[in-house]
């Protein structure tokens, strides 16, 4: 068994979390970081709660915008004693995360305080193991959306005093007018303070309720209610504004479970139309990512559409067909091939898979069901007929109505 990983005796780059009550609440490490330190860096905030005195030979620095040009700045600084100041936790959401994408963790130490989840948790007596723990800081609000779930509470970061209104206008627009709102502002100091009230009373009051900029949104979201939406695959096909071509619910199911998602996986979702399939895809993790291949400006415009109102504005369009769309992009970890069906597609697409990738097609013209054909016998996969078939009135019965049946070939690259 080797070693475990271990810090060096002396990471450079020290990351210091920092709650409501400032300085204070630092032990002395955090202090003579800060107090050694060549360059401190954080916000005008907390820069601010840092005496001069204490950093006599400190270069005081702010972030930049954007935010990417720090990164060059920081490995220029490599082996100085540099000091980041950020907010609670600085790996729940926070600078520590975004960070250590850049840096060896090796390189850094992190020091946090309470993160602002935590202090929430505590004052609503909400265990964290039950709740989700999400952000609309400098993302899209609807990023929430796939976390509408019956009797789901959520902690949400927010950007500023105006993210409760607009996360209440948004549970509206649901049906969730009774969702209980609590805005906890300036949780841990002297200035906590916490305001309740429901979503439709929030999304009423206009601009009358003002709230600190430095507030958490807790949302508790009733029992039951009509319309919500499952992440696990099969969504209803009136979930999504379409031409009527798009691969229909319970086919889609089949597709996702053969494409598998994870956490951080990449879709090629060629042939896109109206972008179920990359959308259910997205919804399924929030760190998957995918890319969408759609010629039609029209079904672009749906999936655009579908993409914002089902809470992943994440999905990458692309204008064009394949393979020459793809050309340059990032090697996938599945593909979904749903339009555009062709030898050198497939054979492109399984060039890019990575190793251990998933690929799945569907085929419902005798011509393209020929290829899926001749790309089984090659390399092999399974080959799946689905036919659905469907209760539909008959006069005053019901008899049932067959869909046009869809040949998928699904295959797994090896390792």
């Amino acid at each position: 068994m080797s070693d475990a990983k271990k810090h060096p005796a002396s990471p450079w780059l020290s990351v210091i979390g920092i709650g409501e009550s400032g300085m204070d609440d630092l032990g002395d490490l955090a202090w003579s970081l800060i107090a050694e330190a060549d360059h401190l860096l954080g916000g005008v905030r907390h820069l601010a709660m840092i005496p001069e005195d204490s950093t006599p030979n400190a270069e005081r620095m702010i972030w930049p915008s954007p935010l990417s040009e720090v990164y060059p700045k920081l490995k220029a600084l490599s082996g100085q004693n540099v000091v980041v100041l950020a907010s609670g936790d600085p790996m729940e959401f926070g600078m520590g995360g975004t960070l250590a994408r850049h840096f060896e963790w090796t390189e850094m130490r992190v020091l946090p305080s309470p993160s602002s989840f935590s202090l929430a948790a505590s004052v609503l007596g909400w265990p964290l193991n039950k709740v989700t723990r999400l952000t609309i800081h400098g993302r899209n609000p609807a990023t929430i959306l796939p976390h509408l779930l019956p009797g789901a509470k959520l902690l949400i970061l927010t950007k500023d005093g105006s993210s409760p209104a607009q996360v209440a206008r948004l549970l509206c627009e649901r049906g969730l007018d009774q969702a209980q709102l609590s805005i906890l502002e300036r949780l841990g100091g002297e200035k906590e303070k916490i305001i309740e009230t429901t979503a439709l009373a929030l999304r009423d009051a206009g601009g009358a309720l003002r709230f600190d900029d430095l507030n958490l949104l807790a949302v508790s979201l009733p029992a039951m209610w009509d319309g919500w939406l499952p992440t696990l695959a099969g969504l209803p096909d009136d979930a999504f504004e379409h031409d009527g071509k798009m691969t229909k619910r319970d086919v889609r199911a089949s597709a996702l479970a053969k494409l598998a998602p994870h956490p951080d996986a990449l879709l090629w979702d060629v042939g896109t139309g109206c972008g179920s399939i990359a959308i259910e895809w997205l919804r399924a993790h929030p760190s998957c990512r995918a890319v969408g291949v759609e010629p039609q400006e029209k079904r672009r415009a749906f999936a655009t559409h579908n993409a914002e109102m089902l809470g992943v504005p994440s999905l990458r369009l692309l204008s064009g067909t394949a393979p020459d769309a793809l050309r340059g992009e990032a090697e996938p970890d599945a593909v979904f091939i749903g339009g555009g069906l062709s030898d050198d597609v497939v054979n492109f697409c399984l060039k890019a898979l990575k190793p251990g990738g998933r690929l799945v097609a569907h085929a419902v013209t005798l011509g393209s069901e020929q290829l899926l054909l001749s790309m089984f016998d090659r390399h092999g996969g399974e080959l799946t007929r689905l036919s659905i078939a469907k209760a539909t009135p008959v006069g005053p019965h019901h008899g049932w109505k067959a869909s046009m049946p869809v040949t998928q070939w699904a295959f797994v690259k090896p390792v």
